[in-house]
């Protein structure tokens, strides 16, 4: 028997599949009024996509909350990162599939291409989705016997700065937090001192984990604050502690590595105000990928799972 394509599942090609499968993600346990937040209490109306005897039929997806005080109508889009959305909900799952299963990335001009859809709906559709991957909350990081690596690196230009000829004092400065064997933070900071820094590091760190880094001086101070503080000389050509082969920060290098081809191989270009989006599409990527159990398919709802609660306008 042949093996189908992921791509051919039912909720890519039919809308009414699409709702049943994005309203079994985000409604376990019944339906949810967005209105009045109330918990399997409300009717399936009658859809047909079109006329029966000349009366018209609800469109698919759409519910009516049988509180009293509420009977309002819905969707499972209200409330998310998909509400208003013009394009076809079943093309907004695949839009999420090819996010989340594409290592480095997929361009808008490449959904637009692949979706039959306007380069301009591609673009505000991936941001949605990297909003949708946005942490709602975050915990500190790393614990007793943890290891987080700190790094930083440079891309794109600030705004409103020329060419400096050292490289990196007129361009986005990027902070990376990565636990070993586990997940990657990633923030993009308005300056490159050691105020930018050093709060990024306490605030989401644990202080009984060990803190490996470069000889940066940023890190210098801050690194006496937790369980262990291990630095390498990449200025001399060491990458591993000759004492210790614990002590190092490829894994953060290793984050950089996926996140540069992306932005420059996939993306190109992007721009200083939404950066952050960007950065919490490869880390949710890392955070989720299949060494720690997670394939293309779970990433995918995992995704959607984040799409509640937020919005995202055009001009956002």
């Amino acid at each position: 028997m042949a093996i189908l394509s992921k791509l051919t599942k039912e909720s890519f090609h039919s809308e009414a599949a699409a709702f049943a499968y994005l309203e079994a993600t985000l409604w376990p346990d019944g339906p949810i009024c967005p209105h009045c937040g109330t918990i399997g209490r409300a009717t399936k109306l009658q859809t047909s996509g079109g006329k029966i005897d000349g009366k018209r039929q609800a469109r698919i997806g759409l519910w009516k909350c049988n509180e009293k005080e509420c009977r309002k109508q819905f969707t499972v889009k209200v409330g998310t990162v998909f509400e208003h959305g013009r394009i076809p909900l079943h093309k907004m799952l695949q839009a999420v599939y090819l996010l989340c299963c594409s290592k480095k990335g997929c361009s808008a001009h490449q959904l637009h291409r692949v979706l039959g859809i306007t380069y301009k709906a591609a673009w505000f559709l991936a941001h949605r989705i990297r909003e949708a991957m946005r942490p709602a909350s975050m915990s500190p990081m790393g614990g007793a016997g943890q290891v987080v690596e700190a790094d930083e690196t440079y891309i794109g230009r600030q705004q409103g700065l020329g060419v400096d000829k050292t490289g990196y004092h007129n361009k986005n400065m990027v902070v990376t937090l990565v636990e070993r064997g586990g997940s990657a933070r990633s923030f993009h900071t308005d300056g490159h001192s050691i105020a930018d820094i050093v709060p990024i590091v306490r605030e989401n760190i644990r202080r009984e984990t060990r803190l490996m880094t470069d000889r940066a001086m940023h890190y210098k101070a801050v690194g006496r604050e937790f369980a262990e503080h291990g630095r390498v000389e990449h200025e001399k050509g060491e990458y591993v502690s000759m004492d210790d082969p614990t002590i190092h920060s490829n894994t953060v290098e290793n984050y950089y590595s996926i996140f540069k081809r992306g932005m420059k191989g996939v993306y190109q270009h992007c721009s200083e105000k939404h950066l952050h989006r960007y950065l919490a599409e490869f880390d949710f990527r890392y955070s989720n990928r299949v060494r720690l159990g997670i394939d293309d398919t779970a990433r995918a709802t995992k995704a959607l799972q984040g799409i509640s609660g937020k919005r995202l306008t055009y001009r956002a």
